[in-house]
C-alpha cells in the first residue's frame, strides 16, 4: 500500500502574509468546494512575492478571508496544466492543508519557506545576468499521490548554480528555499505587450540525494 504520508513529507510549503486578493470560486470536487486568493508575502528586502494560495471551503471561512487579513498556510506547491487556445500552459499555487487567520505576523520571522525532495526533469540552464551573476534553472519533478507528480521551476544562485550546471536528468535532489514571483512582459508583436507573472522557489540550500544500492555498495 502507498504511503500517503510521505508524499506529504516531500512537498512542504509554509506562507504567512496578507491576503491580497480575495477569494474567487475554482472547482469542486465530491461536494468539496475550493477557492482561489492571493497573499503578499514580504521578503527581508521589505519588497513583497504575491503568492497564489487554492483553500477548501472546509478549511477555513471563505467570506473571513477579506484583502488585508493576515493569514498563516501550511501546504504543499503544487502544478496544474491548464490549455489555452490549444497551448498547455504550467499552472502553480499553493494547495493549502491548513489556513489560519492570526491578528499580526510580527513575531513570525521566516514567512516563506518550501522544502522538497524531487527529481531533475529537464536539462539545468546555467546563465550570467548582464552584471555577471551566476544563475542555474531547474525543473524538479515532486512525486504527489495516486501516480501524479509537481513539476517545480527552480532557481539557483552562485555556486549552488556552478554545482546543478553538471547534473544530470534524473538526479534526486532535497532542495530549501522560497517561492517567488517575477513579473516580466511578453511582447507578441509592436503593439500588444502584455505583462505576465512567473512562479518559482529561490533555492538557498540543496542536497544531492545518493540512492540506496549506491551509498550501500560504497561503504561496503
Amino acid at each position: 500500500m502507498t504511503n500517503e504520508n510521505a508524499f506529504f513529507e516531500n512537498n512542504i510549503v509554509y506562507i504567512a502574509g496578507e491576503v491580497s486578493r480575495e477569494p474567487v470560486y475554482s472547482h469542486e470536487i465530491y461536494g468539496e468546494k475550493f477557492y482561489i486568493f492571493s497573499m503578499d508575502v514580504e521578503r527581508l528586502s521589505n519588497s513583497h512575492d504575491t503568492i497564489p494560495v487554492l483553500v477548501s471551503e472546509r478549511l477555513v471561512s471563505i467570506e473571513n478571508l477579506k484583502k488585508g487579513v493576515f493569514l498563516e498556510v501550511d501546504g504543499q506547491f503544487r502544478s496544474y496544466n491548464n490549455t489555452i487556445n490549444g497551448h498547455s500552459k504550467l499552472i502553480l499555487n499553493v494547495f493549502a492543508r491548513d489556513a489560519r487567520i492570526v491578528d499580526s505576523l510580527e513575531n513570525i520571522h521566516n514567512r516563506n519557506a518550501v522544502f522538497f525532495d524531487g527529481y531533475i526533469c529537464k536539462e539545468p540552464n546555467y546563465r550570467t545576468t548582464p552584471f555577471g551573476r551566476e544563475i542555474t534553472d531547474m525543473l524538479i519533478a515532486v512525486n504527489r499521490a495516486y501516480n501524479k507528480s509537481d513539476y517545480i521551476p527552480c532557481i539557483c544562485w552562485g555556486r549552488n548554480a556552478r554545482y546543478c550546471e553538471k547534473l544530470q536528468i534524473g538526479a534526486n535532489l532535497k532542495i530549501w528555499g522560497r517561492i517567488q514571483s517575477r513579473y516580466y512582459e511578453k511582447k507578441f508583436d509592436s503593439d500588444n505587450i502584455v505583462k505576465k507573472v512567473a512562479y518559482e522557489v529561490s533555492v538557498t540550500k540543496l542536497e544531492a540525494v545518493v540512492p540506496e544500492e549506491v551509498s550501500k555498495a560504497q561503504t561496503e
